[in-house]
């Protein structure tokens, strides 16, 4: 099985080959910060099926307006029950927004001086682990410049897939290059669609990202995060911790669980390789 999560080593910050500032960006409204209430599903296909779902919570945090209008009810950078550190993100440094600034420039996206919303696991109780996240940059019209999904694994290693220009509903493609379970090899994409809805009346705004992992078969891991979002408060904030009191270290016990029900259904084993030497793909 995996071993227990290892503290994160943050890879150093890549040099631009022609550094450059990121643009100025556009000040945004005073978006809110959300909680997100759903459910994270898995579906090994191949070679024995393997599924489950679980109940889950999850930030949307519009980094740009934390930034412009300061944390309201977020717990940020500071103790709390459930609570959000900048350093739990990127290489480590106090401010998550600038190092995600710095590597859209460095890779040429220069346009994502809009919103941008993360998507992530909050620390609880002082304790977090986030298989991944999802950063949302949008251009200043709102539409989407890039998605990042930055990857832990349990062997306290990071990696961050740049999906350039991805569209809302529409399929979008990277090479897997970053070891993940011991239960797959590093090959394969991952095929990734993003949906998001606004409120509509009576209906709350809903989040999916899907994630499916593809080999030269086809489909062989089929994975998604969805939730309706609500205003992050007091109120919120005691329903996550009330029906999931000690989430993160669930995320961590459930992955060990699983992979011992996939280790008595005798699916094949894979050393882990050396991280990629390159800590963007895209």
């Amino acid at each position: 099985m995996p071993p227990p999560p290892r503290p994160l080593q943050h890879p150093p910050q890549a040099p631009s080959p022609a550094p450059q500032r990121p643009p100025a960006p556009v000040s945004p409204g005073a978006a809110q910060a959300l909680l997100g209430f759903g459910q994270v599903r898995h579906t090994r296909l191949r070679p024995t099926r393997h599924a489950f779902a679980y109940g889950t919570y999850f930030l949307m945090l519009p980094m740009r307006s934390l930034r412009a209008h300061g944390p309201g009810e977020l717990a940020r950078n500071r103790r709390s029950a459930l609570s959000f550190f900048d350093a739990d993100h990127g290489d480590g440094r106090a401010d998550a927004l600038a190092w995600l600034d710095e590597l859209l420039v460095q890779h040429g996206v220069c346009d994502a001086t809009g919103e941008v919303w993360l998507h992530t696991h909050p620390r609880v109780w002082g304790h977090t682990f986030k298989p991944v996240s999802f950063w949302y940059a949008h251009r200043p019209d709102g539409a989407l410049a890039a998605v990042v999904a930055e990857v832990n694994n349990t062997f306290g290693e990071r990696h961050c897939y740049l999906l350039v220009a991805p569209r809302w509903g529409q399929p979008c493609q990277a090479d897997k290059v970053f070891h993940v379970s011991p239960f797959c090899s590093v090959q394969g994409h991952y095929r990734f669609v993003f949906m998001r809805t606004t409120a509509n009346g009576p209906a709350a705004p809903r989040t999916v990202a899907r994630v499916d992992l593809h080999d030269d078969e086809g489909p062989l891991v089929c994975t998604s995060v969805s939730g309706t979002l609500v205003p992050l408060n007091a109120a919120s904030r005691r329903r996550a911790l009330w029906r999931h009191p000690v989430m993160t270290v669930g995320v961590v016990a459930r992955i060990h669980w699983q992979a011992l029900q996939l280790w008595t259904k005798r699916v094949r084993w894979f050393s882990k390789p050396q991280p990629p030497a390159d800590f963007v793909t895209r």
